[in-house]
């Protein structure tokens, strides 16, 4: 992270949890998924995006957090991978918070080996962890979804959102 960036806050449960700014495209209102047989356990399905079949991720179960039902109220949290575009399911998005980098403390200053969360922003009503979305999908994961996407003849059948 540069001097200071900006971070997308969302919650899911009780935490909350942040991208950087530059890796999110947009945040939706939850629309329906369309389920993609094959597809790695942390993968609900697929959303049309203006035209684009995007990958949902369901992030209470890669967190090992409660599982419960989809909310109309969820958002979508759509942003990038270096290898592809996903959407994340979040309660909540909360704001943009510009952060300074000295008050991030890397992950492994932590928890060394503690996956998927790049560092924790420390503020004075808690801790706020920014996830990597380039570590979020395992190598084999993100095999296992690139062929479901590409057996799943999906691309026509997804509801679209805008």
């Amino acid at each position: 992270m540069k001097e200071s960036d900006s971070l997308l806050v969302f919650m899911l449960g009780n935490q909350r949890y942040a991208l950087p700014l530059p890796k999110v495209d947009r945040v939706v209102r939850m629309v329906a998924i369309t389920p993609l047989p094959k597809a790695p356990d942390i993968i609900l399905g697929v959303v049309n995006i203006q035209g684009r079949v995007t990958p949902v991720v369901n992030m209470r179960r890669r967190f090992h957090l409660p599982e419960r039902e989809l909310a109309l109220t969820d958002q979508l949290v759509v942003a990038h991978t270096s290898r592809r575009p996903v959407a994340l399911v979040a309660d909540a998005v909360l704001d943009v918070i510009a952060c300074p980098v000295q008050g991030i403390v890397a992950a492994e200053h932590i928890v060394p080996g503690v996956e998927h969360v790049a560092g924790v922003v420390k503020l004075d009503d808690g801790l706020i962890f920014i996830h990597d979305l380039d570590k979020f999908l395992s190598l084999e994961e993100e095999n296992f979804l690139a062929h479901a996407l590409k057996n799943g003849a999906l691309k026509n059948s997804a509801p679209e959102t805008s």
